[in-house]
């Protein structure tokens, strides 16, 4: 399944310990909602403080697609309704939807063949993010923090953490419309130096003509315990329209979101170690193993398997005879939902 041969990982050292003792020269607005899960706002359940910050420079023009430029970018963005419209989204080659703390949801946007001009709202990470990253090779990962006993596990993974005290000036900026912490926004620009083209995904995915048989689906929901995610398909934008708790999902630029394939994947998600500042513990999402999935491409579903043997492999999904099952081109959404 692999195009792309693995090269020797060789991380940058210390980046989240580094970030520790920066941390204590950042600007109190800056602080707000980005370096622990420990706060009752990170979910979006909390109180709200507005906290609003001068306009920020001008971004840097969209980067064009670059092929062998270095890793993808992912980037975790905040799902709750007080996040949302999104900026950026459209971009993401692939966009991964978890479930966290209380049932509700977050994204994960990995970016590889454009970058936009800005992406946000970044939030926190998870333990199942670092299981997740590892199919890539050396990514850059940009979140605003996490809870304090994960971060020595993050400074250990196979990646480049950019959280906002570790980042280059200017990376990360507070928008004026919304309020803290729902308002934390990355420049990629500033983190890597181009989009690295499509080399870099290195996820096992296969694009192609579509594989034979499936049945025609409309809408298709995939429900959390306190969230939803629903795919309409359109056959005017030739893609699966994303609405999320309802609402469709449109960006900042008033962009649709729509997603060329779509996967529901069964997986286990189970407790993790740790635990927000309400007691709730946070579920880890195992994205090894194998299980069912459903693919929708086309207007149709396909019943399919999924198997990711560890976690430097991709997922390869097959039929039921074995047979590898093809993406149609563009944008992908992966939902993992419980099994």
């Amino acid at each position: 399944m692999r195009q792309l041969t693995r090269t020797t990982r060789t991380r940058r050292p210390g980046t989240v310990t580094a970030a520790l003792v920066a941390a204590a020269a950042m600007s109190a607005s800056l602080m707000a909602g980005c370096t622990s899960d420990d706060r009752p706002s990170d979910d979006g359940r909390g109180s709200r403080t507005h906290s609003r910050s001068q306009e920020p420079d001008q971004p840097e023009s969209p980067t064009p697609k670059s092929k062998d430029a270095g890793p993808v970018l992912a980037v975790k963005i905040d799902n709750v309704p007080a996040a949302r419209p999104q900026t950026g989204l459209e971009a993401a080659d692939i966009v991964y939807a978890e479930q966290v703390e209380g049932g509700l949801s977050r994204l994960m946007a990995v970016y590889a063949t454009r970058l936009p001009t800005a992406i946000g709202p970044v939030r926190s990470a998870r333990e199942s993010d670092l299981e997740l990253l590892r199919q890539f090779d050396e990514p850059t990962l940009a979140f605003s923090g996490a809870q304090r006993k994960l971060l020595p596990l993050i400074d250990r993974a196979q990646l480049n953490a950019e959280s906002p005290e570790a980042a280059a000036s200017g990376a990360y900026f507070r928008g004026r419309d919304r309020a803290a912490p729902h308002n934390l926004f990355l420049r990629p620009q500033r983190l890597i130096a181009a989009a690295p083209g499509a080399d870099a995904l290195t996820t096992g995915f296969r694009y192609g003509a579509a594989p034979e048989g499936g049945t025609p689906e409309k809408s298709r929901t995939v429900r959390f315990p306190s969230a939803r995610f629903t795919f309409t398909w359109s056959a005017d934008r030739h893609g699966w329209l994303v609405s999320m708790d309802g609402a469709p999902t449109v960006t900042t630029d008033d962009d649709r979101i729509a997603a060329a394939t779509v996967v529901v994947q069964y997986v286990k998600v189970r407790e993790s170690r740790f635990h927000d500042v309400l007691g709730n513990n946070s579920p880890y999402t195992e994205s090894v193993g194998s299980g069912r999935a459903q693919v929708l491409r086309d207007g149709r579903a396909y019943d399919v398997k999924w198997r990711r043997g560890t976690a430097t492999d991709g997922t390869d999904f097959t039929t039921a005879d074995g047979t590898p099952v093809n993406f149609a081109k563009g944008q992908v959404w992966v939902v993992f939902a419980k099994a």
